[in-house]
């Protein structure tokens, strides 16, 4: 497993009045120094905040932390919060626009030389309304930065929108200085325009969360003691709780079925849209869809304990944390702004100083630039290229790099079932080399059945009893052989990767791997697994245990190979029978009757030898070597999905999700690469044609727009993708 991975308590909450990366850096950094915070990340795509803790300690710590540097804790329904957002950000827009539209229409009347009588005053009058009515929330957002001492994108949009507006204002008051009033209102406009864009494309790639939470119901309907229906909030639900559930309506809660029968559908669990038959003593999931008969259910989950939640809550913390590409991007946004700062400042003197100098200069290039400024009174000059230098330079396409990437491809695996635990895995799994498969349960179905045994009933009872007190799978087909009751039996033990053994009236009884497998040829040749019972020592008979293949296993190890990823398997199981299943489905590397603790020896090896080891298993002998691998992969049904061995999840599929998660994997890790390489290329290239005011401010900031949007829009195609693309 990679390293560094986050353990302990976690909590995942929403901070608002965030605008840049900076922003969610000054409240990471906030939160570590938290008491008793050990790790935390701040996800500016998604506006969420993860923390590790050390210990439990009171949220209202964690809401002062974020508070203390001028942010909020927002609360309430995600999708009442972006509704609530979408809708202000369309009333500045409006806004805005309404105001810059008409002013732009007379500037370009007044530049072309026909003199607008009081449009100095309508520079004034509509830069005002656009800097503090519509744009409002950015003079809050710099406001908020600067007396907290750092600065983010809105001080930047901020500062070049007052100074044109400031010319405007010192024009007016006599002072021999060109105004560039109208471009404090175009840049705000342009600015809230970007920010729109970008917060609809976000919440577009956010849309499987989104999607996720719109399954949540909202009320139950509880039975009680004399029967009758009563709607209660979901929060309310308790377990044990009865609860009806009509057809056509989304079952509530977890549970089990204690009467009634209908068809259920379970795509969003399994990804199969054919209806599942559903009975008495069933368990359903909440969220799934309750289609033909009425059901009564018995509450086992609530709360944070359901497959939705806890489901929800995984790719939330998998979007809120970072990766390690992200620390490179993070120091130099560090010290972007201020640097930015400092390069506007020394332009602005530059032309200030040397206009007359090198005026000659701008009249060359405006013949062939056509937006190059007219303008060559020095000091006018100056602050036209502060500005200019100011507003091209906002960091946000930088900061959106990697958390648009990894939101979308975060969301893409969801969407095929793979619930990413640790985002570092994202990263990690694009340079797997090996990938080191179990059997039972990974590359079988993990629904094991007795074909065959020799045994008498009172042995098979006993054996069958001993088994109860495993969670093996094959213990589990075991017992499933006796119906309840039996002897109960004493001094129980159970080995990993041995058996379980116990006493039944002073006699030991051991049921697991046989001393001698070749006395079972014939079983392992048909690709089963033996189990012995031996009473005191002495082999007393066998079970003869067969477990099927996933339907996908074949095709599964076959895209591994095709991508160029070496598939091993490491079972327990004997050799002979770990043969036939990986002849059958296309494995040639084997290491079989190995111990748990081998299982992980085997990957310290192949480590040592440069490997990067992807390890699939089923989450119960298998934890330290989920542990142990750079990525660990847990199989689980929908109730299993706390498993906190592994990195990912498969909650629905097969094994093939494995190369689904490595094919995403690699297409959102080449996606980060290139939004940081558009990135950097686009500051790299514009900020000197702004600091040579070859650039107007009204270009710079569409252009800062435009490198946001198509950052996102990059990120977007990884929702797109089929997740079979191979990129590496």
């Amino acid at each position: 497993m990679a390293e560094g991975k986050p353990e302990g308590l976690k909590r995942s909450f929403r901070v608002s009045g965030m605008t840049c990366t900076t922003c969610s850096r000054t409240v990471e950094k906030a939160l570590r120094k938290t008491e008793g915070v050990s790790f935390a990340a701040v996800n500016l795509a998604t506006e969420t905040a993860f923390v590790v803790l050390d210990h439990d300690i009171p949220q209202e710590n964690l809401e002062s932390a974020v508070r203390a540097v001028g942010y909020d804790v927002a609360y309430g329904a995600a999708e009442d919060i972006d509704r609530k957002r979408y809708e202000q950000s369309r009333r500045n827009l409006l806004a805005s626009w309404i105001v810059t539209g008409p002013l732009m229409a007379l500037m370009l009347v007044h530049m072309a030389g026909t003199h607008v009588p009081g449009f100095l005053w309508m520079e004034i009058f509509g830069g005002a309304v656009v800097l503090f009515g519509a744009g409002r929330a950015s003079l809050k957002g710099a406001w908020i930065a600067l007396s907290h001492a750092h600065a983010n994108m809105d001080v930047l949009v901020v500062l070049g929108s007052a100074a044109a507006w400031g010319t405007a204002l010192l024009s007016a008051a006599g002072l021999p200085i060109v105004s560039f009033g109208a471009l404090a209102s175009m840049i705000m406009a342009l600015h809230i325009t970007g920010r729109a864009i970008e917060s609809s494309l976000r919440d577009k790639a956010a849309k499987e969360i989104k999607g996720l939470l719109k399954l949540q119901a909202r009320e139950a309907l509880v039975l009680d003691e004399t029967g009758r229906e009563i709607a209660v909030p979901i929060e309310a639900v308790k377990a044990g709780a009865s609860v009806v559930c009509r057809p056509g309506d989304r079952i509530p809660v977890d549970g089990e079925i204690a009467s009634g029968r209908s068809a259920v559908d379970e795509s969003m669990i399994t990804g199969e849209s054919i209806p599942v038959p559903k009975g008495e003593g069933d368990l359903v999931t909440g969220g799934s869809l309750n289609l033909t008969g009425p059901l009564k259910i018995r509450v086992t989950r609530v709360g944070p304990d359901t497959f939705l939640a806890k489901m929800i809550e995984l790719i939330q913390e998998a979007q809120g944390s970072k990766i390690p590409i992200q620390a490179f991007a993070d120091r130099v946004t560090n010290a972007f702004v201020p640097a930015v700062a400092t390069l506007a400042t020394l332009s602005g003197l530059f032309w200030a100083f040397g206009a007359g100098r090198f005026g000659s200069f701008l009249d060359k290039a405006a013949e062939i630039l056509p937006w190059v400024t007219s303008v060559r009174d020095p000091l006018s000059l100056g602050v036209f290229a502060f500005i200019t230098v100011i507003v091209i330079a906002c960091p946000c396409a930088l900061g959106l790099a990697t958390p648009m990437a990894l939101v979308a491809g975060t969301g893409q695996a969801s969407r095929r079932g793979l619930v990413i635990r640790n985002a570092e895995a994202i990263q990690t799994a694009s340079g797997i080399d090996i990938v080191v498969m179990d059997k039972t349960g990974t590359l079988t179905e993990g629904h094991p059945s007795v074909v065959e045994h020799n045994l008498d009933e009172p042995t098979l009872a006993a054996a069958a009893s001993l088994e109860r007190h495993s969670n093996h799978p094959l213990a589990k087909a075991i017992a499933a052989m006796a119906g309840p009751g039996g002897p109960e039996p004493g001094d129980v033990e159970e080995t990993a990767g041995e058996g379980v053994r116990g006493t039944f009236a002073g006699t030991e009884l051991f049921v697991g791997r046989p001393l001698d497998p070749g006395r079972y040829a014939k079983q392992l040749e048909l690709g089963r697994t033996v189990v012995e019972v031996r009473r005191d020592g002495e082999p007393a008979g066998f079970l003869s245990i067969a477990d099927p293949l996933r339907d996908d296993s074949v095709e599964a190890v076959a895209r591994l190979r095709s991508m160029g990823i070496r598939p091993v398997m490491a079972t327990g199981d004997n050799e002979r029978t770990a043969r036939a299943v990986a002849q059958a489905v296309g494995i040639e590397e084997v290491h079989a009757q190995i111990r748990p603790e081998g299982k992980l020896s085997l990957i310290r090896d192949f480590q040592a030898l440069g490997g990067k080891v992807l390890m699939v298993g089923d989450g119960m002998n298998d934890a330290a070597a989920l542990k142990g691998s750079d990525v660990g992969v847990a199989i689980g049904s929908g109730m299993d999905l706390a498993i906190d061995s592994a990195d990912i999840v498969i909650v629905k599929g097969g094994i093939s999700r494995i190369a689904d998660a490595v094919s995403i994997s690699r297409q959102t890790l080449s996606v980060i690469r290139q939004n940081l390489f558009w990135a950097f290329a686009y500051n790299f290239l514009a900020i000197p044609l702004a600091m040579a005011a070859l650039l107007h401010p009204v270009i710079a900031e569409s252009a800062m727009a435009f490198s946001s949007i198509s950052v996102i829009l990059n990120s977007m195609r990884i929702r797109a993708g089929s997740g079979e693309k191979d990129q590496r």
